[in-house]
C-alpha cells in the first residue's frame, strides 16, 4: 500500500475528532463555495476525509460525490452519512484517475487541501478540468509551503524517508500557473490572514462573466 494511504488510514480516527483549526476561515470558505452550488449540479470531491465538507454542501445540489484514497477516511464518511446524510450524497474509495470516463459530467469540483499532497498536481488539474462542463467550477483550497520562509519548506522534501505523506513545495503564482496552462480563469482569490500559506481559489473552465476576479488577500 502507498505509504501516504497507510498514514491516512493510520490516523483516520483521530483526525475525525479534531476540531476545525480556523472555524472562522472554514466557514468563509464554506460561503464562498456555496455562492457557486445550485440545486441542479452534480458536483465531485477528491481528497474528502471524513466527508465533513461534503455533508454540509450536498444539500445544497442535485448529487453529490465524494472520494478519498483511504479506505478508513471513507469508512468514517459512510458512518456519518447513515447518521444524518442527504440522500443524494455517495462515498467511495477512489481516485481522480477513476472518473476518466466522466468526461464533462461535472458542474463543479472540489479539491480542498488535497493537491500539494498530489505526485503530480499538474495531472490532477487537468483531469478536473476534463471532468468539468462548459462553465464549471473547480474549487481548491492549497497548502503553498514555498511561500515565505517557513519550516515547511525544507521538511516536506524528506516526509517519505519518514513514512508520512507525500508533500510537494510550490508558491502560489506556481498554483495559478498549472491553473491557467489547463484552460481554467481564476475568478476568486483569498489568502485566510491566520494561515498566509493556505490559498483558496475558485477558478472557472469557462469565463463565466466578463468582470474582473474577486481577489481577498487580506
Amino acid at each position: 500500500m502507498d505509504h501516504s494511504i497507510a498514514y491516512w488510514n493510520r490516523i483516520a480516527e483521530r483526525y475525525a475528532r479534531q476540531p476545525v483549526t480556523n472555524e472562522a476561515d472554514y466557514q468563509h470558505k464554506l460561503e464562498i463555495t456555496q455562492r457557486y452550488l445550485k440545486p441542479h449540479m452534480r458536483v465531485l470531491e477528491f481528497g474528502c476525509g471524513t466527508g465533513s465538507t461534503a455533508l454540509i454542501h450536498a444539500p445544497l445540489v442535485r448529487q453529490y460525490t465524494a472520494i478519498d484514497l483511504a479506505p478508513a477516511m471513507i469508512a468514517i464518511a459512510n458512518r456519518k452519512q447513515a447518521s444524518a446524510g442527504p440522500d443524494n450524497l455517495h462515498f467511495q474509495v477512489g481516485a481522480l484517475e477513476d472518473f476518466k470516463a466522466q468526461s464533462q459530467g461535472y458542474d463543479a469540483v472540489l479539491g480542498l487541501n488535497v493537491l500539494h499532497l498530489l505526485e503530480d498536481k499538474d495531472a490532477a488539474i487537468t483531469q478536473v478540468y476534463d471532468l468539468l462542463k462548459p462553465d464549471g467550477v473547480f474549487v481548491s483550497s492549497t497548502a503553498c509551503l514555498q511561500q515565505g520562509l517557513n519550516p515547511y519548506r525544507f521538511i516536506a522534501p524528506f516526509t517519505k524517508l519518514f513514512k508520512l505523506p507525500t508533500v510537494k513545495v510550490f508558491k502560489r503564482k506556481a498554483l495559478e500557473a498549472s491553473l491557467e496552462k489547463a484552460g481554467f480563469r481564476i475568478e476568486h482569490r483569498w489568502v485566510p490572514q491566520g494561515n498566509r500559506l493556505v490559498y483558496f481559489l475558485v477558478a472557472v473552465k469557462v469565463a463565466m462573466h466578463s468582470g474582473p476576479y474577486i481577489q481577498e488577500l487580506s
